[in-house]
């Protein structure tokens, strides 16, 4: 069943403290500036629980930008809208 994108960007911004409206394409470890460690792995986690999914440990150092993190999801079935 097809996911909205917007589902995906309202995750990234709660865990982010940005506007969804700031989600993406060019979103990105570089362009957010609470995009760091600690974050990534709480953005990894929100992931896993609202998808039901486990990342790999090659894909979760790879989720650096949005298009990254819909890719990743996609490589679990994921199917956006």
């Amino acid at each position: 069943m097809p996911v909205s994108e917007n589902k995906l960007k309202e995750i990234m911004a709660d865990v982010f403290g940005v506007d969804s409206k700031t989600i993406d394409e060019r979103a990105s470890a570089d362009t957010i500036a609470k995009w760091d460690s600690f974050n990534h792995m709480k953005l990894v986690l929100a992931l896993e629980e609202e998808f039901n999914v486990i990342f790999q440990a090659e894909q979760t150092v790879e989720m650096l930008s949005y298009p990254l993190v819909k890719i990743a999801l996609s490589e679990h079935g994921i199917v956006f809208n």
